[in-house]
């Protein structure tokens, strides 16, 4: 949008959140834009996750199973190479189970449920398929789809950020000479980054038989975004 403006103060944007404010005086019309750029790429980190879900009369033994098959799965992974600093573990419960009963018209205590679940960072992308077959094997019984993504985003979104600064001075000159202005100077620059790495939600593993081919799977690419918000001041 365009609006003409009496002298007012802008804010410069600083490289840090604790520096000072700079004033910067503006007695044109300003232009204020925002434009929003993106850069695909392939992707290099694959985010996964796993997990236990184990049931038994009481909460002890249920989590004493959960335990013993979770160690086996957690095992399995530092084998396939992971590092332990790409395994966390992101949730354990415990939650008693019910089942209504339509005769007595009741609910009736059934026992305990507990679910472990890790999430897991692999950067040999090409093994996805192979360490996913393999957690099922190892008795993870809850597996996530998988959240391709960049190790290193920050090329790539200097890659976008610079084509957003371009973008940004062609439509303000554009406008400024629309304006009869025969330029324009910067003001203010804000901007949001948005990356594609999301986290994989679990679904349950119905059953699991052992294939001579790991499960295919293809990366694609992810894209990574970036929004900048533009303040010009129109000059002659």
């Amino acid at each position: 949008m365009i609006r003409p403006i009496l002298p007012v103060a802008a804010v410069a944007l600083m490289a840090s959140p604790a520096a000072a404010e700079v004033a910067i005086e503006s007695n044109g019309p300003v232009v204020v834009l925002s434009v929003n750029e993106s850069v695909s790429a392939d992707p290099d980190i694959a985010n996964l996750s796993a997990g236990v879900t184990t049931s038994a009369r009481t909460a002890v033994e249920a989590m004493r199973m959960n335990a013993q098959q979770m160690r086996s799965v957690v095992a399995q992974i530092e084998a396939l190479g992971i590092a332990k600093d790409d395994i966390q573990t992101s949730g354990v419960s415990l939650s008693a189970q019910y089942d209504y009963d339509q005769q007595r018209q009741e609910q009736v205590f059934r026992g305990y449920r507990v679910s472990n679940t890790v999430n897991i960072v692999s950067r040999d992308i090409q093994r996805t398929g192979e360490i996913l077959d393999a957690l099922v094997a190892a008795g993870a019984t809850d597996l996530g789809g998988i959240g391709w993504g960049l190790d290193d985003p920050a090329p790539v979104i200097e890659q976008a950020r610079q084509a957003a600064f371009a973008t940004a001075m062609q439509r303000a000159r554009n406008y400024a000479q629309l304006s009869g202005y025969s330029d324009v100077r910067l003001l203010e620059i804000s901007e949001n980054v948005t990356s594609n790495r999301p986290m994989p939600m679990l679904r349950q593993v119905a059953s699991f038989e052992a294939a001579a081919d790991s499960t295919p799977v293809r990366p694609g690419q992810v894209e990574t975004g970036i929004t900048v918000n533009f303040s010009f001041e129109m000059v002659q």
